[in-house]
């Protein structure tokens, strides 16, 4: 890759991701914001006053939402699949290292900020996944629907414009590029993490893992109908199964979680933190390891939104936005209490992958480190096949309903899986980054004028309810 190339790349990652401003601390310290940052907190806040605290409010309709019944036609999804498809990209690397390096770098009390991030990310989730059941439309190819950002972006300039048909909009073009190029690259980042998890726990060598992969991923994508069928058997087990073994080892140790959760809240708010110029560690470390794993605008989930057949829109935003409550609130403190669990002189160190085995040692001996591997595996791989199911649309909008398209997306996407196995290309680890920055950034700002069509679509639901 030519060096310019990559100093385009790293320029706009350090834009993007970088400290854009530091705001002094009591105590010397610094709080460190990067332009996302500072745009999804308040985007999140904004939305979560909106309306009106949804998250706590209507928690019990969320549930509802992906468990209620409604009649679907053949193509379609229901709301509980597009929430399991959604899931199946949120739920990945970053709910297991990902955590681990938010507790490393800024301790216990970054959890607590993980938790707030949650919260009011799942309003932002609730916005977007409205607003594409909202401008859904027919999928020719695959059958269902189809939609997303770079639809409702589309329909929404266009309205703008006074209805002028146009194929392609400059915008909605920078996010669906913005979304293959991201997913490309999270593709080289998922095989290198698989081989290498393999590789320490089994000593397999990664040629051989890597090989394996993508040929089972080739089976499944490549297959017009597939990819769903297997997401919907392989997410509920995998998370359920992680869930179930975490939360069995910290019952075995619920007389230490007082003590846990203390810690928590004291190294989140405390003085200690504070004066030790730390706060901005704890509280930013947090906060990143919230947005990037629950995805809360950025535009990702709304591509799986689209798909579901509803009896109204609010629901599968509702659906959506329980989605960010079962990978942060529910999976990644799972991570965190297994990791809050372990005694530090075990840990002290280490770092990644290696922190996290570790402590899996520590609770379940050399099973635990098979465990851990064979989790990320499942995490990662689910996390690959959602990708594609979410590229889609976005390789619609660009290229027309046509085989020849869809197929060739799906095949680059392969060939990044394969040599991600084989070797860690950080230019590609940071072009998947900038790609789901892009993403974000196109996203977000036009979600602010588009709300006021999905908070039409909530009060709505709720007027409906009280009949």
């Amino acid at each position: 890759m030519g060096d310019w190339i990559v100093a385009i790349i790293e320029a706009v990652y350090k834009f993007l991701w970088g400290d854009l401003i530091t705001i002094p601390l009591p105590g010397g310290g610094t709080l460190p914001l990067s332009l996302l940052v500072i745009i999804l907190i308040p985007a999140g806040i904004y939305f979560t006053v909106r309306t009106k605290f949804l998250p706590i409010r209507l928690f019990p309709d969320m549930v509802k939402a992906v468990t209620g019944k409604t009649e679907k036609k053949k193509g379609s999804l229901s709301v509980m699949q597009s929430l399991i498809v959604s899931t199946a990209t949120r739920v990945g690397m970053g709910n297991l290292v990902g955590v681990v390096a938010a507790i490393s770098a800024g301790g216990a009390g970054a959890v607590f900020w993980m938790w707030v991030t949650a919260l009011i990310g799942s309003s932002t989730a609730f916005i977007e996944g409205t607003l594409a059941q909202l401008y859904k439309e027919k999928d020719p190819l695959y059958g269902g629907y189809r939609g997303g950002p770079a639809y409702y972006i589309h329909k929404y300039l266009q309205e703008k414009r006074g209805g002028k048909q146009k194929r392609h909009m400059l915008l909605p073009v920078l996010f669906a590029v913005s979304g293959l190029i991201c997913w490309c690259g999270i593709s080289q980042v998922i095989s290198n993490s698989v081989s290498s998890a393999f590789e320490n726990a089994f000593h397999i060598p990664p040629l051989y893992s890597t090989i394996a992969l993508v040929v089972l991923a080739a089976v499944i994508v490549l297959r017009k109908n597939a990819t769903v069928k297997v997401l919907d058997v392989m997410v509920p087990i995998m998370a359920g199964l992680y869930l179930l073994i975490t939360v069995v080892l910290i019952l075995l140790n619920i007389r230490m979680l007082p003590s846990v959760f203390a810690k928590i809240f004291q190294e989140a708010f405390g003085f200690r933190q504070v004066v030790a110029g730390g706060f901005g560690a704890v509280l930013m470390n947090g906060v990143k390891r919230g947005l990037f794993s629950n995805e809360a605008g950025s535009g990702s989930a709304p591509c799986a939104a689209a798909t579901a057949e509803t009896d109204h829109p609010a629901k599968v935003g509702l659906g959506q936005a329980l989605g960010v409550f079962i990978d942060t609130i529910l999976i990644c403190t799972c991570t965190a209490m297994i990791m809050l669990l372990t005694p530090e002189t075990l840990t002290n160190g280490l770092a990644g992958m290696d922190l996290l085995q570790e402590a899996m040692r520590y609770h379940l001996g050399i099973f635990g480190v098979i465990f851990i591997a064979v989790t990320l595996w499942l995490f990662s791989f689910s996390t690959f096949i959602g990708i594609l199911f979410y590229a889609r649309s976005n390789v619609a909008y660009l290229f027309g309903d046509n085989w020849i398209s869809q197929t060739a997306y799906k095949i680059v996407a392969l060939i990044m899986l394969f040599i991600g196995g084989l070797a860690a290309y950080t230019v590609v680890w940071d072009l998947g980054d900038v790609g789901v920055g892009l993403m974000t950034l196109f996203n977000i700002f036009i979600l602010f004028p588009m709300s006021k069509k999905a908070l039409e679509a909530l009060k709505d639901y709720e007027k409906r309810k009280k009949i």
